[in-house]
């Protein structure tokens, strides 16, 4: 989440991904499309619905909701909150979307036709993500455990305790829903996990370092960071904080590494 610039003449030597893990399958992009992305949006949410990109956008001062069409980049719509919040992810539940800030324990509920602000919500810690199946939403909040809400009145019915080969996941941030699975960026990595819901484990790891590098090759670049998925296509989407590109990706199995599971449990503001 949050701060954590990289640079292109420096990502070799930044966030290091040791070399080989068996027990869980792992797997790297093969970028099947890329297209443009505004490389001033520090991405924080993401998600694919009725033809659009929906994405947030954090910092205190440009945090936005935003509408944007997948082929051009191009912002549709946006609605820009407060300054004094620094928004965080969102989901889309009926004709609303919701999203959440990070510091402040408080949410905001948008139409998703006008994005006319229509309600705000409360919640304790920190808002990192949100992500939704058909019966619940899920939210992450930086810590091991995703919430599991009740899409209708936000009441918290359980927590999933996400692990890696027995060690907990932190910093859990942007979520998506796909094919029964919750895919997870994890802050300060340039892993997307894909954890069971059921029982909380990591089930497969996707190393998005050449990604990182492909966003890097003409400006500065943070960290990957957003994740779609249009599950009518089936096609997978993915970008990161002030990437000047949104790749679409498909997941070619890799010779396992090791140390994967430390680094997402050792990572850490």
């Amino acid at each position: 989440m949050k701060f954590g610039i990289f640079k292109a003449s420096l990502l070799s030597m930044a966030l290091l991904v040791p070399a080989a893990y068996a027990a869980i399958p792992q797997y790297e992009p093969v970028v099947i499309a890329t297209y443009p992305h505004d490389p001033d949006a520090f991405t924080e949410g993401l998600l694919y619905q009725d033809g659009y990109l929906y994405e947030s956008t954090g910092r205190n001062g440009q945090s936005s909701v935003r509408q944007v069409e997948l082929k051009t980049g191009k912002v549709l719509r946006q609605h820009d909150i407060d300054r004094k919040y620094f928004g965080e992810g969102i989901v889309a539940w009926k004709d609303h979307l919701l999203e959440l800030t990070w510091k402040d324990g408080t949410g905001f509920i948008y139409d998703t036709k006008t994005f006319k602000q229509t309600g705000e919500f409360h919640y304790e810690g920190e808002g990192w993500a949100f992500t939704s199946d058909d019966a619940n939403i899920y939210m992450s909040d930086g810590t091991p455990d995703i919430r599991v809400l009740n899409p209708d009145t936000l009441a918290e019915r359980k927590r999933i305790h996400v692990t890696c080969d027995g060690l907990p996941v932190r910093n859990i941030n942007e979520l998506e829903w796909v094919k029964g699975e919750i895919y997870a960026n994890i802050w300060l990595t340039r892993l997307i996990v894909r954890i069971d819901p059921g029982s909380g484990k990591v089930v497969g790891i996707i190393d998005a370092t050449g990604l990182l590098y492909k966003a890097a090759e003409t400006r500065t670049v943070d960290v990957v960071n957003g994740i779609a998925y249009d599950a009518a296509g089936n096609r997978l989407f993915v970008t990161g904080k002030q990437w000047p590109y949104l790749f679409q990706i498909g997941l070619k199995p890799r010779k396992a590494a090791e140390g994967l599971c430390e680094t997402v449990s050792k990572a850490a503001p």
